[in-house]
């Protein structure tokens, strides 16, 4: 997932608004316990605040999956949403 020359920086911008869109503090203190990566260097690096190095970067992996299945899980429930507020719309009519 990262390459040699994504170590010793911060993450790029885009991967970061994803990951803070589709992550949150549980998320983070659940990885935090998985990897033995601190909380406070998940957030950093998310936030671009500290590096991506190859210790920490285990947990951004695991993140990465867990922003994944957050974003689909959103998607569904979105659309559910999108299906009963149209049904919705057609009684009031």
């Amino acid at each position: 997932m990262f390459e040699e020359n994504d170590y010793g920086k911060p993450i790029s911008e885009k991967l970061s608004t994803i990951l803070r869109r589709n992550t949150g503090k549980e998320d983070y203190a659940n990885i935090a316990a998985r990897t033995s990566i601190s909380f406070s260097t998940i957030r950093d690096v998310i936030y671009r605040t500290n590096s991506l190095t190859k210790s920490n970067s285990r947990a951004l992996k695991v993140l990465v999956q867990t922003a994944f299945e957050n974003a689909l899980e959103r998607q569904l429930q979105a659309e559910n949403d999108k299906l009963f507020l149209d049904k919705a719309s057609r009684y009031g009519r």
